[in-house]
C-alpha cells in the first residue's frame, strides 16, 4: 500500500520505519525474524535465530499455571496485577539485589517487557524529546520511539567487548533527552555495561532530568562468575530509574508474556496511564505461577544460568571450529560472530539467507539492530544458544563441514 499527503506519517508508519521495515514507496515489509523463521521451516534448517528457549519451564511453574486455570483463575486480574505476583516481584528485588519496594505503588505487572517499554516510552517521551538508546538494540526500541513521535538517539557500542565511549555518551545526553533506555546483560551482543558507563549515564540523567528505563530480562544470565547489578542499585539512580524484566527468559515461557516494570510511584503512575488503554490485563493463571517461579531456591537460579553458560561454551568452539570470529559473550542467549571471509558470503542479511539454505544454520543479521549507516558490523551475525545441547552440537556440525 502506497500513501501520500497528510496520510505519509500515520502512527504505524512512523513505528515501521523506525524500525528499518518502510519501504522508499511506503510498503511495509516483515522483520527480520519473520523471514528467518520462515527460511528455517523451508530448508528445515536449526533455528539460532530468535532468542526463544525450546527447553520446558520449571515443573513447579508449569504445575501452578494448570492449578490456576483449574481452579478458574481464568477472568480479569487486577489491573497492576495480582497481589500475590506484585509481591513476588518486590521479594524478587530484594532478596537478589537488596531493592526494597512497595508492591502497592511500585510494581506493574504488564504483557511481557516489551509492553513494559512501550507503555514507559509512550508515556514519557513525545515529539521535540529524544529517546537514547545503546547502539545495536532491540528493534522495538526503535519502532516505540518512532510511534511516540520522538527522535531516537544512540550511543554506539565498539568492539572490544562492545562497550560505549564517553565522548559518545555525553554526545548523546543533552537537555532534550527525556529518557533513556538501557540494556544489560545485552541484545544482541552479549556484553555488560561497565560501572563506570553506567555511572556516567545516570550523572547525565541527573543533570538533564531524564528518565532512565532499564531493560533487565536477562537479569539471571551472567556468566563466568558475575552477577548482574541493576541500575537502580547505583547511586543517585533509583529516583528516575525503571527497570523492567519478565518471566520469559528466566523460566523459558516466552509465550505466556508475563512481566513488569517497577520503580518509584509517580512514575509507575505514568506507565499504568498508559498501560490500561494497551491490553488493559492480562495473562490471569500465570501471574500465579510466575510468582511460583520467582520464589524458587537460588540453587534453581543457578542451575539455570550454568546450563546457559555450557551451551554458550558449546556454541562459541563450534563456530570457532567453522571459521568463525566470535566476541565473548558475558550474558543473555547470544553470540555476535564474523563468518569466515572465506566462505565469500557478503553481507550480513546475504550471509544469514546463504547459510539458512546451505548448510541450514539459522542466524540474524546484526545490523537488523542498527540503522543504515550507523555503527553495527555490517558483516556480523548473532547467535542464540537458548536451545537444546543436541541443536546446538548439530549447528556446529554443519557449520564446520560446510566450511570444509
Amino acid at each position: 500500500m502506497t500513501v501520500d499527503g497528510a496520510a505519509a506519517d500515520r502512527p504505524w508508519m512512523r513505528a515501521a520505519r523506525a524500525a528499518g521495515l518502510l519501504d522508499d514507496d511506503d510498503t511495509a515489509r516483515p522483520t527480520i525474524f519473520a523471514e528467518m523463521s520462515a527460511l528455517a521451516a523451508e530448508h528445515g534448517a536449526i533455528n539460532l535465530g530468535q532468542g526463544f528457549p525450546d527447553d520446558g519451564a520449571p515443573a513447579a511453574v508449569l504445575e501452578a499455571a494448570v492449578a490456576a486455570i483449574e481452579a478458574g483463575v481464568n477472568q480479569y486480574p487486577p489491573g497492576r496485577g495480582i497481589a500475590d505476583l506484585r509481591h513476588a516481584i518486590a521479594e524478587h528485588q530484594q532478596r537478589f539485589y537488596g531493592l526494597t519496594l512497595d508492591p502497592e505503588r511500585e510494581v506493574l505487572v504488564t504483557a511481557g517487557a516489551t509492553e513494559a517499554l512501550a507503555a514507559s516510552l509512550l508515556a514519557l517521551a513525545g515529539p521535540g524529546d529524544d529517546v537514547v538508546t545503546l547502539e545495536p538494540f532491540y528493534d522495538a526500541y526503535a519502532a516505540v520511539t518512532g510511534l511516540a513521535g520522538a527522535r531516537h538517539v544512540t550511543i554506539p557500542l565498539s568492539e572490544p567487548g562492545f562497550q560505549p565511549s564517553a565522548t559518545a555518551i555525553d554526545a548523546a545526553i543533552t537537555d532534550r533527552t527525556r529518557v533513556i533506555v538501557l540494556n544489560s546483560p545485552h541484545n544482541p551482543t552479549g556484553s555488560i555495561l561497565a560501572a563506570e558507563h553506567v555511572e556516567r549515564i545516570i550523572a547525565l540523567a541527573a543533570r538533564h532530568d531524564a528518565v532512565i528505563v532499564s531493560d533487565e530480562v536477562y537479569e539471571h544470565l551472567v556468566y563466568d562468575g558475575g552477577r548482574h547489578v541493576p541500575v537502580a542499585t547505583y547511586p543517585g539512580a533509583a529516583d528516575r530509574t525503571l527497570t523492567i524484566s519478565s518471566a520469559a527468559k528466566t523460566f523459558a515461557v516466552t509465550g505466556w508474556k508475563i512481566g513488569w516494570v517497577t520503580g518509584p510511584a509517580a512514575l509507575i503512575e505514568a506507565v499504568i496511564g498508559v498501560k490500561q488503554w494497551l491490553t488493559y490485563v492480562n495473562g490471569a493463571p500465570f501471574q500465579g505461577a510466575v510468582a511460583t517461579g520467582l520464589r524458587m531456591p537460588d540453587d534453581t537460579f543457578a542451575a539455570l544460568q550454568a546450563t546457559l553458560q555450557h551451551r554458550r561454551d558449546l556454541l562459541a568452539a563450534g563456530l570457532v571450529d567453522a571459521g568463525f570470529t566470535i566476541s565473548p559473550t558475558a550474558g543473555s542467549y547470544f553470540i555476535v560472530a564474523e563468518p569466515p571471509a572465506a566462505l565469500g558470503l557478503g553481507d550480513a542479511a546475504s550471509s544469514a539467507r546463504a547459510l539458512a539454505a546451505d548448510p541450514g544454520v539459522v542466524s540474524i543479521p546484526l545490523s537488523a539492530f542498527g540503522r543504515p549507516g550507523g555503527p553495527v558490523s555490517p558483516t556480523a551475525l548473532r547467535f542464540a544458544f537458548c536451545k537444546p545441547e543436541a541443536s546446538i552440537a548439530e549447528a556446529a556440525r554443519r557449520l564446520q563441514q560446510h566450511r570444509r
